[in-house]
């Protein structure tokens, strides 16, 4: 769903007004595309996994659909979700210009990303829960599926929205903390747009790795602006750059070293991918200029095959 595609809203802090046109708007969608399998039966009813019982398959969803779907009951409950925020200087980028959809920042895309995630998992009634983290782990809710859950993680979603000090976050350490909180298996999603020293960059995987421990399923959304930070298109005017994060500046002409500076960044996107790879993480790479299909179809598809 594309940000230019909601209508009518000029203030991006009612979160789960917004979540919830984010999901009809993907739900539609789905009609269209080939995850129509998934059906848009969200709250009723959920795939069939072969060798279980027929009894509760829905034949009269199967004429129209052409797949195996079991109906479901108000108090099953079949998943356990984490979702993850990094909450770093970093993530506050770009500056947000009048709060409107058309300015979203890392952070604010995450928020409402990770609000439409709820939205769906409150449909599904799976229970989940909120890490959130900067320089410190600032917030920690376990997974649960009640309304009122529901209410206070929007009201903490919202509170991201606002302008944060500049951190200098070592995500790794941060990430070791959450992962020894979550005991249960469960299906975890973590958005951070991977901003780590080259040092650290082992340390930070190892971390990565240890949230897969009590064989959790682990989805790195790796958030960033394409345009400006993956493209680095600038105007060829002299700007002065500044590290959000360390206060550290210089000043340059964007085009004098977006070639080497391109080339670097591509490299950088291609070893998270490897690495992910290798430790089996489903790495997710989100332009915050896209839109949030991405997020909703890795939820769709991993739910499936986490089942």
């Amino acid at each position: 769903m594309k940000l230019s595609q909601v209508k009518n809203r000029s203030d991006i802090k009612n979160i789960e007004l917004l979540a919830k046109q984010v999901v009809e708007g993907f739900i539609t969608g789905m009609h269209k595309s080939p995850f129509h399998g998934f059906s848009v039966e969200f709250a009723e009813h959920r795939l069939y996994n072969k060798g279980e019982s027929t009894k509760h398959i829905d034949w009269k969803l199967f004429a129209k659909t052409d797949k195996l779907f079991v109906k479901r009951y108000e108090e099953e409950t079949n998943l356990r979700c984490h979702i993850i925020i990094d909450n770093s200087a970093s993530m506050h980028y770009p500056k947000m210009v009048n709060q409107d959809l058309e300015n979203f920042n890392k952070i604010g895309f995450s928020a409402i990303a990770t609000a439409s995630l709820m939205e769906i998992l409150k449909k599904q009634r799976d229970a989940f829960g909120l890490s959130i983290y900067s320089d410190i782990y600032e917030y920690y809710a376990p997974a649960k599926g009640s309304e009122r859950h529901h209410r206070m993680l929007l009201d903490k979603l919202e509170g991201l929205l606002e302008k944060t000090e500049a951190r200098k976050t070592e995500t790794y350490k941060i990430l070791h903390e959450i992962a020894e909180k979550i005991h249960r298996r469960s299906l975890l999603f973590l958005f951070t747009d991977m901003f780590q020293d080259n040092e650290k960059e082992e340390a930070l995987f190892e971390a990565i790795r240890h949230l897969k421990y009590n064989k959790h399923e682990l989805i790195l959304f790796h958030t960033y602006d394409k345009k400006l930070e993956l493209n680095f298109d600038f105007d060829n005017k002299p700007k002065k750059f500044i590290d959000v994060e360390t206060g550290e500046s210089i000043n340059l002409y964007a085009e004098q070293v977006q070639e080497n500076y391109n080339k670097q960044v591509a490299n950088y996107f291609d070893t998270l991918k490897m690495k992910c790879l290798q430790y089996r993480i489903d790495y997710v790479p989100v332009d915050i200029n896209e839109g949030f299909d991405k997020i909703l179809i890795a939820y769709l598809v991993s739910r499936n095959n986490f089942a």
